[in-house]
């Protein structure tokens, strides 16, 4: 389905209303999604798809996954914790993960943006580099 330029603007208008403080809130998102439902506007549809894209990437954004070749003591989570919200800011969801083929070291990943600090990130790198 293609959406134009119009649907666009009004489900980022949506999507803004739905936001307090740069987080989005639940209740806010309801209350949005039943109001279009309700008045069903023109290309309601569209509007629709284009805010599910966008709250898809606000998730996206908020979530960071960590792996470790080994299970990581309560400490090091907390101040890993403590260091991605100084970084990203408050409303981060962690998620930690065992990844054995990581050999050591950790892999964190936060929306986009990837912090590969395990061994074998760097051996990938070095056969690359041959």
């Amino acid at each position: 389905m293609k959406i134009t330029k119009q649907a666009k603007r009004e489900a980022k208008q949506l999507f803004r209303s739905c936001t307090t403080d740069s987080l989005l809130d639940p209740g806010r998102v309801r209350q949005a999604l039943q109001r279009v439902l309700e008045t069903k506007p023109r290309g309601y549809l569209a509007i629709l798809s284009h805010f599910e894209r966008l709250l898809k990437l606000d998730m996206e954004r908020r979530t960071a996954k960590i792996e470790s070749a080994t299970p990581l003591p309560a400490d090091l989570q907390s101040s890993i914790k403590a260091g991605l919200e100084h970084q990203y800011g408050p409303g981060l969801n962690f998620s930690f993960n065992q990844n054995t083929a990581l050999i050591g070291g950790l892999r964190i990943k936060v929306g986009s943006d990837v912090y590969d600090g395990s061994v074998q990130g760097r051996l990938t790198a070095l056969e690359e580099s041959f």
